[in-house]
């Protein structure tokens, strides 16, 4: 049996806050920035479950947490009102990458959005993130428009 059918992709609790901060944290790009586990993290967590719109989803291997995302569901009033899907945070643990866990993650996720009425699912990466272009790309995501941020702390 592979690792992919093994997998169920379930609603984080706060007891699984500390491995999805490991799992974020082990990246090249964005790992120093996650800080250690504290009340701020709680707090977030604790945003994230009570906001109907946002979800902090997690991906369970034989009882562990392996995987993570975050989605949010996003009401606009541009292309006729549709509601869209942000899907942030995105890893996997490094042992389980490149054998097709994130894909099924992904799908998973597009099909969630597409059952809560979703017209459209996006997505930001980094620009020094080739292998994440590359994931997306095969999975038929279009890097169609150019992001901007602006740091405010």
């Amino acid at each position: 049996m592979s690792v992919t059918s093994q997998v169920i992709f379930r609603t984080a609790t706060i007891e699984d806050v500390p491995v999805v901060l490991a799992l974020l944290a082990d990246d090249a790009v964005s790992g120093a920035a996650q800080g250690e586990y504290g009340e701020a993290h709680r707090a977030a967590f604790e945003a994230i479950e009570a906001d109907p719109h946002n979800e902090l989803i997690v991906a369970e291997l034989d009882g562990e947490v392996v995987g993570t995302m975050q989605l949010t569901y996003i009401p606009g009033i541009s292309r006729g009102g549709a509601l869209r899907l942000q899907i942030e945070a995105v890893r996997i643990a490094a042992h389980l990458r490149g054998r097709g866990l994130g894909g099924r993650m992904m799908r998973w996720a597009v099909e969630r959005g597409r059952t809560r009425g979703c017209a459209l699912v996006q997505l930001t990466t980094n620009k020094v993130r080739g292998d994440a272009h590359r994931f997306y790309d095969s999975l038929g995501f279009v890097a169609s428009h150019e992001g901007y941020k602006l740091a405010l702390n």
